[in-house]
Order: structure tokens, then C-alpha cells, then sequence
């Protein structure tokens, strides 16, 4: 089973959570780029299982093997890019597929692809996957930076507790210093304590919570994307929704623009003599689909993990009765904090797809 995304490059995965390994495809990347081998493993390691208390306890290096598209200084050289990441703490004892598990994908990947389809810890739908996001992400977060254009991002909110938001005119390096390599990015560690503590509270009553991850590019020119189908909306939508656990996306204001007057939300421009910008960013960095130079900021809805041991009410798909199911495993009580990465691994995918229409 594989899914692919772009237009000038083609970003493919394929593989299970399970399975031995998941391996990603890419094609389209620019030859030349040297490969920071370090700073890619410190990248995938925020995403990565079994680094923090408040993630799962399932432990995978997830040291991506490049297969080809590099020399052997990692340097890339034009060909397709493959990676394998392999799989090596997995339980897949823990998975009944007679009965699907509540908001997970099991019910309708059953409709669709029949009763064998792989469903050991999410199969194909897992979050597992999202390994290669940070890998081939992490990959064009370093192209990107070598033409001074940064990703990053922090966890805006988790079960309603707020951290500082960025100043969506003003976000840049001072934002992304503070939070670079952190496994729980935050502006305000108060905040960040109170969020904590929600999580350690909801894994102790077998539940779980969800947040808002906040996300920022800086130094894109001016006039990227185009309108309609192929705006910088839709194309960062479009790898963000792959995500999953995505169940919302607001640029800029967001929907908070619905609740103002036209004055209030439009940004006005100025110049200093040499470049164009605007004093307010309400629009995130994007006016009729297409890059205006500012900052472009959005945020993410993350739901909560739907694998939580509280019991909940389910199906036996083989006896067609109702049945109680409580979830084993090992599972996050928040997932907001390791999928801040592959958002931002998302994100520069999409990017650098934008920045080779030109």
C-alpha cells in the first residue's frame, strides 16, 4: 500500500507499523545538498517512541538506512532518494482486528480493503509512518536552511492550556533558537509545566488529551503558489492532513477573522525604502493563495489518542454484537508533542515543493 504527494518533487511511503520496515520515496530533490547526518538523527528524535515520560514506552531508534539517491558522504546526487526505516520493539499480540477500535481507522480500512488488511498497531494508518515525514523532512528543512528559509514550530496548546503564541508579524530566530531540538517545544516553560501535568493526569485515569501545534516558515519570498487548486493553503494542507491525528488547520488569525471588522483584520503595507512588508500578519503570510513575503503561520488540531484504556463500547465484526472493549498496549496520552516534527517535517516537504515551481 502506497501514497505519494507532489508536483515538482514525488514523495512516496509505503509499509506498516508492524511490518519490518516502512520505506520512503523521493524524487525531484535537488543533487548537492550534504546531508548533516547528526542533525537529521537529533531531528527524527523528537518524533521518535520511547524518548520522553510523556510518550509511548515502545522504544525504535528509527535510524533511517538510505538505500539510494546519496554518495557515500550523504551528499545527494539527483537520483531517487529511498529510506528504510526498520521496526524492532514491536507487539503485535496486543491487536484484536475482530473488534475496531474506537476513532481509529480499523472499521472503515475493513470496509474498504477487506478482513486481512493489516491493522497491527494502526498497519498502513499509523502514526508510525510519519518517521519518514521527519526523515525526508528533516532532509529539506536542511536544503531549506542553506537558502535561509526556517521551520519550526511549538505546542501552542494541550486540553486547553495555552502557551505564548508567536507574534505572527514578528516570529523568526529568537522563536526558533528558544525552541530548536526540544522533545516538549514550548515559549513559556510555566505553560509547558501545566500541559505536562494534564497529560500525566489523563495517562493515570486511562484517558488521554490533545492540543494545537503552532507552526511558522520564515524567509520565503514573495509570489510562491498560485491561486485556486495549487495555492500554499492547499499544498501545506495537503501533506499536514497526512498527519495522523489532524483534525483541523487555521492560517494566520484563522478563524478568529470571522469575529472582526474588515479594518481590524487587513494588513496594511509599508516599506522602508527597500523591501514591502505589512505591520500585522492576520493573514499568515498568504493573500490569494500565493506567498506575500511576511512569516506564514498556521496552527494544527491535534485529537486526543484514541488508544486509551478506559473502557469504551465497540462491535465484534464476527459476531455482529455489541460488545466492551478496553485497549492494551503502549500508547501516548498525548501525541501534540512528538507530532510538533512531523508537522514541521510536513511542512518543508511542501515547501520545498513550492520553491521548485520556479
Amino acid at each position: 500500500m502506497m501514497n505519494s504527494f507532489g508536483k515538482n518533487i514525488r514523495f512516496e511511503t509505503s509499509g506498516g507499523s508492524h511490518d519490518e520496515f516502512i520505506e520512503g520515496k523521493m524524487t525531484g530533490f535537488p543533487s548537492g545538498l550534504a546531508i548533516d547526518k547528526v542533525k537529521l538523527l537529533e531531528f527524527m528524535a523528537r518524533r521518535a517512541p520511547g524518548n520522553s515520560e510523556f510518550a509511548t514506552p515502545r522504544k525504535e531508534s528509527d535510524e533511517p538506512v538510505f538505500i539510494s539517491g546519496v554518495d557515500k558522504d550523504l551528499v545527494t546526487d539527483g537520483n531517487e532518494i529511498k529510506i528504510r526505516i526498520y521496526s524492532k520493539n514491536t507487539r503485535s499480540k496486543d491487536y484484536n482486528c475482530d473488534i475496531p477500535r474506537p476513532s481509529h481507522a480499523d472499521y472503515c480500512a475493513i470496509m474498504k480493503y477487506g478482513k486481512e488488511v493489516d491493522l497491527r498497531g494502526g498497519g498502513h494508518f499509523s502514526g508510525r509512518l510519519t518517521a519518514l515525514f521527519c526523515a525526508f523532512g528533516g532532509i529539506c528543512i536542511q536544503y531549506l536552511e542553506q537558502r535561509c528559509v526556517s521551520v519550526f514550530s511549538h505546542v501552542y496548546s494541550v486540553h486547553g492550556i495555552k502557551d505564548t503564541p508567536f507574534s505572527l508579524a514578528e516570529v523568526g530566530e529568537k522563536e526558533k533558537n528558544k525552541l530548536c531540538g526540544s522533545l516538549f517545544p514550548v515559549l513559556d516553560a510555566a505553560s509547558g509545566d501545566e500541559m505536562k501535568k494534564a497529560i500525566s493526569d489523563a495517562r493515570a485515569n486511562g484517558d488521554s488529551v490533545g492540543g494545537v501545534i503552532e507552526c511558522a516558515v520564515t524567509g520565503l519570498p514573495a509570489g510562491l503558489g498560485e491561486h485556486m487548486f495549487s495555492s500554499v493553503e492547499a499544498r501545506i494542507c495537503e501533506m499536514i492532513f497526512a498527519v495522523p491525528a489532524v483534525k483541523g488547520i487555521e492560517f494566520g488569525l484563522g478563524f478568529e477573522s470571522s469575529d472582526i471588522f474588515g479594518s481590524q483584520n487587513n494588513d496594511p503595507f509599508y516599506t522602508d525604502g527597500k523591501i514591502i512588508k505589512t505591520r500585522t500578519n492576520n493573514c499568515g503570510g498568504i493573500l490569494g493563495g500565493m506567498t506575500n513575503s511576511m512569516p506564514v503561520v498556521f496552527r494544527v488540531a491535534i485529537k486526543p489518542t484514541p488508544s486509551i484504556a478506559k473502557e469504551q463500547d465497540s462491535v465484534s465484526l464476527s459476531r455482529m454484537e455489541n460488545v466492551k472493549l478496553s485497549i492494551v498496549g503502549r500508547h501516548d496520552p498525548c501525541i501534540v508533542p512528538r507530532a510538533a516534527a512531523a508537522i514541521e517535517g510536513a511542512t518543508a516537504i511542501a515547501i520545498l515543493d513550492l520553491l521548485l515551481d520556479r
